[in-house]
């Protein structure tokens, strides 16, 4: 038997490495913009916090020519006899090295020298963090150059009402998920594999045709605008999912532990909490990573069905009026969304040790 080509370790790593850090670089940059004031970021990259080579002002030339052409190029004796457009000159012009900067308008602007040299951008606050959690008022400068005093965003109360909307509605459908799993995988009952069938099917039905005539309902009986009525429309939608998954795990596990426990007398209650839940962690788990991010980043499901509720806005809800009414402010911008991500990501850290042992689950037999 000929064997296959040798893989060399090193360039898999490399190239996966080369990967993670494509992919982890613009959340970093989320981060660091998240601590950075309003005029940093206007006027610099986030990776200017790195030691860098930049123009720094050294000096200035006040003494220059008032009288000249826009169109015709002219030279200033404190630089040299080199000759620029005075576009140019307000642009930077580089002499031997040297950068040279009109600054101001031709009656009393000046002339800054700029040399380069080792530089870092480390003007780092929390103040943005704080004017999105608290509300805090914040002092601006208009178009004019005016200082605008103007109120904060609070979305503190936004995220405790996205974690209002998000453990239920986790919770709930791992729950039920869970019976209708074992039921399907070790229970005998009449049309088992038509309902089982009809429960998958459901995978492909988009859930945006299911909003209207759901919100119709609602209206009806009064669940519109309110908490349980978000949580029963997740729960409806992340079902056929989280019952597939676990069908698929718990299908595969050992049939002789089971029997064993019916043998001694157990019931289908008893063996399902004291043997399936257990067993089946890394599987609810792996789901409850999916339900609980779908569920915390959504937004239309949020805005169909509490569109009009005055304080039980989510953090999405509350980040998307942030984007329309302070589409300018990047340093808010960034801390709200990456606050929006905290709790995300400290759920994902914490569980993805059983979040491929779930997906796996049933995709191999023996």
């Amino acid at each position: 038997m000929v064997a296959g080509p040798k893989r060399n370790p090193y360039i898999v790593n490399g190239v996966l490495a080369l990967i993670c850090i494509l992919w982890t670089l613009p959340t970093f940059g989320l981060f660091v913009s998240s601590f950075r004031d309003r005029f940093d970021i206007q006027t610099s990259g986030w990776w200017s916090i790195v030691p860098h080579r930049d123009f720094v002002q050294t000096g200035e030339i006040e003494e220059l020519p008032r009288d000249f052409d826009n169109d015709v190029p002219f030279a200033i004796p404190a630089v040299g006899d080199a000759e620029f457009l005075f576009d140019e000159w307000r642009e930077g012009v580089n002499v031997d090295g040297v950068q040279y900067q009109w600054v101001g308008n031709k009656r009393i602007g000046k002339l800054q020298i700029q040399e380069q040299q080792w530089v870092t951008n480390s003007n780092l606050t929390l103040e943005n963090y704080e004017t999105v959690l608290t509300g805090k008022r914040i002092t601006l400068l208009d178009d004019d150059g005016n200082e605008v005093e103007i109120q904060g965003n609070d979305l503190s109360n936004n995220f405790l009402n996205s974690l209002a909307v998000t453990i239920p509605s986790t919770v709930i459908p791992i729950l039920i998920a869970a019976f209708a799993a074992y039921g399907f995988a070790w229970m005998r009952f009449p049309l088992r594999r038509t309902l089982f069938v009809m429960v998958i099917a459901l995978l492909v039905v988009p859930l945006q045709i299911a909003l209207v005539p759901v919100l119709s309902d609602y209206s009806r009986i009064g669940l519109n605008g309110t908490y349980l009525g978000l949580w029963m429309a997740h729960t409806g939608f992340g079902l056929p999912l989280a019952t597939y998954l676990l069908y698929n795990y718990i299908s595969q596990l050992p049939r002789e532990t089971l029997e064993s426990a019916f043998i001694d007398g157990a019931s289908h209650f008893t063996v399902f909490t004291r043997l399936i839940l257990p067993l089946s962690v890394p599987a609810l788990a792996s789901f409850a990573i999916f339900q609980f991010l779908w569920v915390w980043n959504d937004y239309l499901v949020a805005l169909v069905f509490l569109l009009g509720t005055p304080g039980s806005g989510v953090l999405t809800m509350q980040l998307q009026e942030l984007v329309g009414s302070r589409g300018d402010d990047w340093h808010l911008l960034t801390s709200g969304a990456f606050i929006s991500m905290i709790l995300p990501l400290v759920v994902f850290f914490s569980l993805q040790r059983y979040f491929v042992r779930g997906l796996l689950a049933g995709s191999v037999k023996g």
